[in-house]
């Protein structure tokens, strides 16, 4: 609805899922207030067609949701492979014909992938998506397919009670005021081709456990073991009787490897109980051998951190491992 509002001429909106009193009343929670928007309800994808082929100055199709559509010609069920893999097709025919652009709207399954068949994902132009946790309040939205562009962009927003606000500087939201504790560490990833700064509290704490607890919020737990065993081979960092907990602020999942070298700096930090030197970012991949790797557009990241007022990068160009790394900026003394 909020980018309805925004669209040049008429929208038209496909409700196959609520009805237009539902719709309505999200519209004026949105403070969405635009005339030019057309609602429809209706899950026969050939009746749908009929009428917005009549419809004039049309500048957007939004259809919620394609699983819900269904075509008489088919027997089976909505959400089927095949009534999916048609009603998806026909549609794209007419939005090529007609030159108006259709954003569908698709459900994903547990495992994240949409729901339906694959061959949808190949039928249309660009894949977009739409990820948080419902815990959280951020939203992000990436273009995992794009044959206008690239797909390297990502938006960022978070959800607020007026519905989606973009963030213009979403490194605002991952770094916390507790700059000179130990236990944290500050990084510079990249979602598409945004620099980001994160913030990477960790927390060290003995256990008289069999099996000490490795536990990771907001990065890959094999990552995390991977780290934890390069510090206490590599490092000489006793963590096999210590719990290790590690967590990225703001809600957001790190996949970018530069982010290890500010975790394995925030785990050591929480050790030793020593902050790390303030406006100080953390940038780098960690080695099995122990060795600090180049990341990719090293400068880039440098500088969005530089903006934002962290005048010193530790990188593969300052430390070339680890272990030099936590003795040159974590007094273990």
């Amino acid at each position: 609805m909020q980018i309805a509002q925004n669209i040049i001429g008429e929208v038209v909106y496909i409700a196959g899922e609520e009805s237009s009193a539902q719709i309505a009343n999200r519209a004026n929670r949105l403070g969405v207030k635009s005339t030019h928007i057309s609602i429809i309800e209706s899950s026969n994808v050939d009746e749908v067609i009929g009428q917005i082929s009549q419809m004039s100055q049309t500048s957007l199709v939004i259809i919620d949701s394609i699983q819900t559509m269904v075509t008489e010609d088919l027997t089976g069920t909505a959400g089927s492979v095949g009534q999916v893999r048609e009603c998806a097709s026909r549609l794209t025919s007419w939005a090529k014909r007609s030159h108006v652009p259709v954003f569908m709207v698709g459900h994903v399954t547990r495992e994240g992938t949409i729901a339906g068949p694959r061959v949808l994902e190949h039928m249309i132009d660009t894949v977009l998506w739409f990820e948080g946790e419902r815990s959280e309040f951020l939203r992000l939205v990436r273009a995992v397919k794009n044959r206008f562009g690239a797909t390297d962009e990502v938006g960022v927003f978070t959800m607020e009670e007026k519905g989606l606000v973009e963030v213009t500087n979403p490194s605002e939201l991952f770094i916390g005021s507790f700059e000179g504790v130990g236990g944290s560490a500050v990084g510079v990833i990249l979602e598409g081709s945004r620099p980001m700064l994160v913030e990477i509290q960790a927390l060290v704490s003995p256990t008289k456990l069999a099996f000490p607890k490795r536990s990771a919020s907001g990065i890959d737990a094999r990552r995390l073991e991977l780290i934890v065993a390069v510090l206490s081979r590599r490092v000489g960092i006793p963590l096999w009787d210590c719990d290790v907990f590690v967590n990225v602020t703001g809600g957001i999942r790190l996949a970018d490897p530069a982010s290890d070298l500010a975790v394995a700096l925030a785990i050591a930090s929480a050790f030793h109980d020593k902050p790390l030197p303030r406006g100080t970012v953390a940038l780098g991949e960690v080695g099995l051998l122990g060795e600090v790797r180049d990341v990719i557009q090293r400068e880039r990241r440098i500088k969005e951190a530089r903006r934002l007022g962290y005048k010193t990068a530790i990188t593969s160009k300052e430390t070339r491992t680890v272990s030099e790394a936590i003795k040159r900026f974590i007094s273990t003394k």
